[in-house]
Formats: structure tokens, sequence, C-alpha cells
């Protein structure tokens, strides 16, 4: 359950409201409509995103990756009601799960003590991900992750990201995420457009119907 106190005006008033079921275990407050509305459009577009697994255990999460090959990955809500999801990936040496921290503007994943670097922030639990991903990696500076259940934490070297856990140096591979649906056609065409960069800087040309398809899912993963 999800208890907002000052801002119950900002639930009612969400254009999602209705249509996107917030983590039911939750016993969090909101710091603000804004981070409520920010939340609420994150839930709201991992659904459409077809790897959003919901309320699975760290320990669910372990056995969907188990039998699928290192890089495979995941969102789940978080086991620990301060955070609202967790990204659970297939390494090497089995499954870790790196907590999504949110602030009142932003979600990241949280830096590795040993880390100077800043870690990068995002509005969009999509955009975060595709931040780590391959495609994008290499254009990237350093910054960190925070490890959900098992001790662990994250950090990077260069434009490579790493994952510690019980003194092993892991890296960070995000290569393909976990179905939990069915995607449509609809769907996979989208994500086709979202990543061509001259389809975007051309998206206002579109009709009106295909910008507000593409703008309620806008990340090519």
């Amino acid at each position: 359950m999800v208890t907002h106190s000052r801002h119950e005006g900002a639930m009612s008033s969400n254009p999602f409201q209705g249509s996107v079921r917030l983590p039911a275990h939750r016993y969090k407050t909101f710091s603000s409509r804004a981070q409520y509305q920010m939340v609420v459009a994150a839930v709201h577009k991992l659904q459409e995103s077809g790897f959003y697994w919901s309320a699975v255990s760290g320990k669910e999460a372990s056995a969907l990756l188990s039998a699928e090959p290192p890089g495979t990955f995941l969102v789940r809500d978080s086991s620990d009601n301060r955070h609202f999801f967790t990204l659970s990936v297939k390494t090497s040496t089995g499954t870790k799960n790196l907590r999504i921290q949110c602030d009142a503007c932003s979600f990241f994943l949280q830096t590795d003590p040993r880390s100077a670097q800043t870690v990068p922030r995002f509005d969009c639990v999509l955009k975060l991900i595709h931040h780590y991903m391959p495609s994008t990696r290499g254009a990237s500076t350093a910054s960190g992750a925070g490890v959900d259940g098992d001790g662990g934490s994250a950090g990077a070297d260069g434009s490579t990201y790493f994952i510690y856990s019980g003194g092993e140096k892991i890296p960070l591979e995000l290569l393909r995420p976990l179905a939990s649906s069915m995607s449509t056609l609809q769907h996979l065409c989208r994500k086709t457009l979202n990543g061509h960069i001259e389809v975007s800087a051309k998206r206002d040309q579109l009709p009106q119907s295909l910008q507000e398809f593409l703008q309620q899912y806008d990340a090519p993963i």
C-alpha cells in the first residue's frame, strides 16, 4: 500500500488513475505531488514495456533468470519498502538485484561508496535502464549503483560499470530484457521507431495520434 499523506489531491487528479496500479506492498509516503506523478508515469511505462514483473521476490527473480544467458534482466517491485523498483540482472556468477532509488525528481542507481563519480539521474526508469545498455554506454562517464538484498554495490571504471558483491567485481551488462508478456506488433513497431534518431527529430511532422502513441512509450527497449 502506498501512503500519500499531504498529497491526497494529486492521486485523484492523476491522468493514469485507475489504469495504473502502484506496488501494493509499499508503505512509503511520497515527498511531493511531482514525485507521485513521476512514479505513476514510471509504472505506466513499465507496464507497457513487457519486462516489468511487478511483485515477484528476489528469489523468484533468480529462478526466472536462472536458465537465461548473462545480461538478461527484468524490473520488479523492490522488496525494501524504502524503494519502489529493483533491477534484477543475470551475471556470470548468478542473479544480482540492483536497487533503483528515487528522490523528489529522479531515479538513479545507488553509487558505490568507493566511487567519487556522480551517479546519473533520470526522470524515467526506462531511460535509466537504456543508459546502462551497451548501445548508449560508450559515450557515458563513470557512475554507480546499489545492490538490493545481497549486500553488494556497483561502480564504474571509465565507460564500464561493475557490480561489487561478496568481494567480487562483476561487469554490469544489460543486454536483453526478460519478457513478462507477449508484445503487440504495434508496440514492437513503436520501439523500433523510438530507436531511430531521425524519426525522433521529425516526430512533430507525424500525425497527432501517432505522436501521442509514441509519447506514451518513448524508449527503444
